[in-house]
């Protein structure tokens, strides 16, 4: 087709071609159109989760503030209510020992002299072990001082045969308030006494040789030339009986501790009392006693002097008598005395205590921990021992 023929199509052609690109340009704008819906919407939808999002925060902080303010308002009443817990613990034991059952302890002198002809009768009698305790001190392994409480002498110790914690202190050589500390913890923390209970006894102890077992409190009251020895429940806080110590013309049982008559003590036979007598002023005489009646079951008199000596525990059924000077120096085990005579006073070691500050005025024998709680001019001490059967000895 030549050129002429071109030239007479291009004006019928240029209608069709104006319409295409009219719907193309339409075309494009209703595109653009949608996208900015889509665009509007989707900008709609943004600035709403936004909002949503910044409200949700908003309500979550209001939530953990309220969450922290109730926490605070419980902790409050946590302690308000340890406070009123305590007051209360207080208020009970005040009135526990402001009102104590009405103890009965009259002496019954028929009954007294009956067990004093007994008690001879048995003097000196071979002892029958009641278990197969063989063990003997070998040497004091260490020694903690825990802190300073109280007066020069004095007596603290836990119950020598139950499993309880608590601390039990006697703060000077007569008095009748019984300190009870819960715990160790509480004992050693507080130099003050007002985490401890307080336990008025019916009536006032005479020396340091008191003991704390299996729930009971065994202490010795003067009555006149006489001692009686007071089984007070700690529980009820209540006397569950009382016997006068059937020994005539008791003199002081330590020459250093002129304020102790009867020490009583425990180990793992049970319970024991040293003593002694104008009638051998010179040595010390040891009893094994009933817990439940108090009855003296046996007596001894030992080859262990008075003279010197600061204190005295039973091991296994062997009394071990402590020594010192009267210029305090190096206390030390010097004389044993074995009730069965299977470990003969001669065999036995001799075992020394660290320098102290002082003398003894207590040694209190723990037979379940296996040391003993020793009061040294005021000091609070745990001496821990090494232990060794007696035939090694």
């Amino acid at each position: 087709m030549g050129p002429w023929r071109c030239l007479l199509l291009l004006p019928l052609l240029a209608p069709a071609l104006r319409a295409q690109q009219q719907q193309f340009m339409e075309y494009v704008e209703r595109r653009i159109t949608l996208l900015e819906e889509r665009i509007s919407q989707w900008h709609d939808q943004s600035s709403r989760y936004s909002t949503e999002l910044r409200d949700f925060k908003n309500q979550v902080l209001g939530m953990l503030e309220a969450a922290e303010k109730e926490r605070e308002a419980m902790r409050a009443e946590a302690e308000s209510a340890a406070v009123r817990v305590e007051r209360l613990e207080r208020e009970v034991d005040y009135l526990e020992t402001q009102n104590p059952a009405p103890p009965c302890v009259e002496v019954d002198e028929t009954l007294m002299d009956k067990q004093v002809a007994t008690a001879k009768q048995r003097k000196n009698e071979k002892y029958t072990k009641l278990t197969d305790c063989s063990d003997t001190i070998a040497s004091v392994r260490a020694m903690k001082i825990l802190k300073r409480f109280g007066s020069s002498s004095g007596l603290w110790t836990k119950d020598a045969a139950g499993s309880s914690e608590k601390i039990y202190v006697f703060d000077g050589t007569a008095n009748d308030t019984v300190y009870v500390f819960p715990r160790m913890r509480e004992f050693t923390l507080f130099s003050a006494t007002r985490k401890a209970a307080r336990i008025k006894l019916p009536y006032p102890w005479v020396g340091t040789g008191h003991l704390v077992y299996d729930g009971h409190l065994y202490y010795i009251r003067q009555q006149g030339p006489s001692f009686q020895v007071i089984k007070f429940n700690l529980a009820n806080k209540t006397v569950v009986d009382s016997s006068v110590f059937p020994a005539e013309e008791q003199i002081p049982v330590f020459g250093l501790s002129p304020s102790t008559f009867i020490e009583v003590s425990a180990d793992e036979e049970g319970l024991w009392a040293i003593y002694a007598t104008k009638e051998d002023e010179k040595n010390m005489c040891l009893a094994k006693l009933d817990p439940a009646s108090l009855d003296i079951e046996q007596m001894w008199d030992t080859p262990c002097p008075r003279e010197n000596a600061e204190g005295a525990f039973v091991v296994c059924g062997a009394l071990h008598v402590v020594y010192n000077t009267r210029l305090p120096s190096r206390a030390r085990v010097q004389c044993v005395f074995d009730v069965s005579g299977t470990l003969a006073p001669e065999d036995a070691s001799l075992v020394y205590f660290p320098k102290r500050y002082g003398s003894h005025a207590s040694l209190k024998y723990s037979p379940r921990e296996r040391q003993i709680y020793a009061w040294d001019d005021g000091y609070q001490i745990i001496y821990r021992m090494e232990m060794k059967k007696k035939m090694e000895v």
